[in-house]
C-alpha cells in the first residue's frame, strides 16, 4: 500500500529506540531492512528478527561505513531508503565548563556519522536515479537548549545538511527529509533527563515534567511516533516533499 514492499532500507543506529522501531515497522510494510550499530550484538539481534541485515558499525569511522554500506550492495543490490538515525546526547553543562573532547565526540556521532551515511548511500540512489533521505534531528534543532550546546549545534546542522542535500540530490530523484522529534520515551531520554537534572541541581522528575508541559499537547512522543513519520516520507504519499524538516513533538513551545 505504501510502495515500500522490496525496497532496501539502510537505518543506523538501529541496535534500538527509534532505529530499532524504524526497522521493525519498515520490515512489517515488505521492506529488505539493513541496520547498523556501534552495539553490534543489538544490531545483529534487530537484523536477525527482521529477516535482513545486522552489522556493527561505527557511523563516524569512514572505512567501517564504507564497508557497511558495501554489504549492503552485495546483499540486496542498492538502497532505497536511508535513515541517518544514529547520534548521542552528549555532555551537559554550561559553556564555560564544557569538555571539548566530550564536544567533538557529541558533534561527530550526531553531524559527522549522518555525513558519511548520507555520502555513500546518495552514490547508490543518484545511479538508480531514485531515493529518500530521512535525517533524524530533533526538536533541539529548532530551539535552543541551555547547557546541551553541542547536541543542539549538531541537531542544527542536521537541518542545514538536509536543507543543502535536498538541493543537491533532487534532480537526481532523491528527496531529502529531517524528522525533529520531542521528548522520546526511552532508555536515552531518561539519561538524558538524569544528565540536566544534575547540571541544573533539581531533581529528575522536575526536568522530565518540563519536556511535556512545553509542548501544546503535554505530551512525550514514542519510537513508533517517528516510524509512522518516517514510513509517509519514504512512501508513494510522500514523494513530493523534500526540504522539510518535520518536528514530532506535541508542538513545542518552549525548551526546558
Amino acid at each position: 500500500m505504501r510502495g515500500l514492499a522490496g525496497k532496501c532500507v539502510v537505518i543506523t543506529a538501529g541496535g534500538g529506540g527509534i532505529g530499532a522501531a524504524l526497522a521493525r515497522r519498515f520490515a512489517a510494510e515488505g521492506a529488505r531492512v539493513a541496520v547498523c550499530d556501534l552495539n553490534g550484538a543489538a544490531a545483529e539481534a534487530v537484523g536477525a528478527e527482521v529477516n535482513g541485515l545486522g552489522v556493527g558499525a561505527d557511523v563516524t569511522d569512514e572505512a567501517q561505513m564504507k564497508a557497511f554500506f558495501a554489504m549492503v550492495e552485495d546483499a540486496f543490490g542498492g538502497v532505497d531508503v536511508l535513515c541517518a538515525n544514529a547520534g548521542t546526547g552528549g555532555p551537559a553543562a554550561p559553556i564555560e565548563d564544557m569538555d571539548y573532547t566530550a564536544w567533538r565526540a557529541c558533534v561527530s556521532s550526531n553531524l559527522d556519522g549522518a555525513f558519511l551515511a548520507c555520502r555513500w548511500a546518495a552514490r547508490h540512489m543518484k545511479a538508480q536515479g531514485t531515493g529518500r533521505i530521512i535525517l533524524t534531528s530533533s526538536t533541539s534543532g529548532l530551539f535552543g537548549v541551555p547547557t546541551r550546546a553541542p547536541y543542539v549545534a549538531a541537531k542544527w546542522g542536521l537541518i542545514g545538511l538536509t536543507k543543502t542535500l535536498a538541493m543537491e540530490l533532487g534532480p537526481h530523484g532523491i528527496t531529502v527529509n529531517a524528522i525533529c522529534p520531542g521528548a522520546v520515551d526511552g532508555d536515552r531520554m531518561e539519561r538524558v533527563v538524569n544528565m540536566e537534572a544534575q547540571a541544573r541541581g533539581v531533581d529528575a522528575a522536575e526536568v522530565r515534567a518540563l519536556y511535556a508541559e512545553g509542548t501544546s499537547l503535554r505530551t512525550w512522543v514514542n519510537a513508533d511516533d517517528i516510524a509512522d513519520s518516517a514510513l509517509f516520507l519514504a512512501s508513494d504519499a510522500g514523494g513530493k516533499i523534500s526540504g522539510q524538516a518535520l518536528a514530532v513533538d506535541g508542538h513545542t513551545e518552549r525548551m526546558t
